[in-house]
């Protein structure tokens, strides 16, 4: 019985004909002609012209698509004839291994950042070429490209609800763009002298924060775009800015190698860590489910039991060094070696078990908080990884603290709180999502 009906045949025999004309095969042509008695004058308009090729080549691109859904399968096989116990353990503690899940090309400039929704499976990546792509990564497809800014796009960032997206760039504007309304950009802030390097929503999201490369951080308003606040004290570029879980610290970095700790409310500087020998390119707060294992590496004592959010940070720097801070005295914990090059970003693990890291070296570091041991290193890109993040949190309720992003509530309920993807970006102008 045959598997093609007659008009698949025509069109199969048409398509033949076709790529023996183009191709100069006059008597293959002919021959065929005669012998399946169809009619057919070549038109170099026709429906059929390269027709044959393209349906090739969907067939190979078809096949490869199989081959990998396959291997996907056999992994996720193999994962589940493990026990539930162990799979439950293996899903909390996960972290990333080689191969990336998929590789999101489509800028034209280095990736800048990335930024996760917090309840869709969106992931928006900011670029040197001046635009942010938005994507899904669950499938890995492209969604769209949002252009406004004229210069490279240095940060990217939701809001807790996901409703707003804000970017900031070399072009010394801050927009805030309507995710809901077909991401159109609705809010420009002016007001910074220099390349705007760092943009965070603080918690309540009625204030976005960012930081400057005219050695400012600035507090602005969202809904009048007014500036509330200009906070200075950094010497020199602030790389990165980012806000306590509840909002009453934030963290800057700088290229005078100091990072701080600001009372946002007053603009005035709790404490000022030094210790790193060049620029800081990042400051991440530990999450409260990372403290008990931050006490273990630095000795301090089990009484100590504090749940305030903001106690500890860690930083980054070029001189290739990691370090974790206690906020409060401004004292350096532990100091983590590894990395043959600049330390770009950090990303606390949601147990709190681990710290992430992502280096100039093509690399990134999985480092066990307890100990201070680099327990993984996953050869991640073919070139600089320049930016890292964790997938979404639990959704937040509101006034449940407890469900509060990175987990400043007890801790309890975090494990069945979090989705396992981490997203990396490169020089190499790609984005590698990263999945169980």
């Amino acid at each position: 019985m045959s598997l093609l009906s007659e008009r698949q045949k025509e069109e199969l025999h048409k398509s033949i004909l076709e790529y023996l004309h183009a191709n100069n095969f006059t008597d293959a042509f002919n021959t065929l002609k005669s012998e399946t008695g169809v009619e057919y004058s070549p038109d170099p308009k026709g429906k059929y012209v390269g027709l044959l090729e393209k349906k090739w080549t969907s067939v190979i691109r078809l096949q490869k698509k199989i081959m990998d859904l396959e291997n996907r399968n056999a992994a996720l096989q193999e994962e589940l004839s493990l026990s539930p116990a162990k799979r439950a353990a293996l899903q909390t503690d996960w972290v990333p291994r080689a191969p990336a899940a998929y590789v999101l090309t489509g800028h034209r400039g280095q990736v800048l950042k990335v930024a996760f929704h917090p309840t869709f499976s969106v992931l928006a990546s900011a670029s040197e070429d001046a635009t942010v792509k938005i994507w899904d990564w669950e499938t890995g497809e492209f969604e769209r490209t949002l252009k406004g800014h004229t210069r490279a796009v240095n940060d990217v960032a939701f809001d807790s609800k996901g409703n707003l997206l804000v970017t900031c760039s070399s072009d010394l504007f801050i927009k805030i763009w309507d995710v809901q309304n077909e991401w159109k950009n609705t809010k420009t802030f002016p007001g910074h002298e220099h390349t705007v390097s760092s943009v965070r929503f603080l918690p309540g999201d009625q204030h976005i924060v960012s930081a400057s490369r005219d050695r400012t951080i600035r507090i602005w308003d969202v809904a009048s775009t007014h500036l509330v606040r200009t906070i200075s004290g950094h010497t020199d570029w602030v790389r990165w800015v980012e806000p306590s879980d509840d909002g009453r610290l934030i963290a800057s970095c700088s290229n005078d190698q100091t990072a701080r700790i600001i009372d946002p409310t007053t603009g005035e500087t709790k404490v000022e860590l030094r210790g790193h020998e060049h620029t800081i390119e990042v400051v991440a707060f530990a999450p409260v489910a990372a403290y008990t294992a931050i006490r273990e590496l630095a000795g301090i004592p089990s009484t100590e039991r504090s749940k305030r959010p903001g106690a500890y940070v860690a930083t980054g720097s070029r001189d290739k060094h990691i370090r974790i801070w206690d906020t409060q005295s401004g004292q350096m914990l532990r100091s983590l070696a590894g990395h043959d090059n600049w330390v770009r970003a950090l990303v606390f693990h949601p147990t709190g078990k681990f710290l992430l890291s992502a280096s100039d070296d093509y690399t990134i570091r999985v480092w066990e908080l307890a100990t201070g041991r680099c327990v993984k290193t996953v050869q991640a890109h073919g070139h600089f990884v320049t930016c890292l993040a964790w997938g979404r949190q639990a959704p937040v309720q509101s006034g449940d603290a407890s469900a509060q992003p990175n987990g400043s509530g007890d801790g309890k309920q975090e494990l069945e709180k979090f989705v396992n993807v981490v997203a990396s970006g490169s020089v190499d102008q790609t984005i590698k999502i990263w999945l169980p």
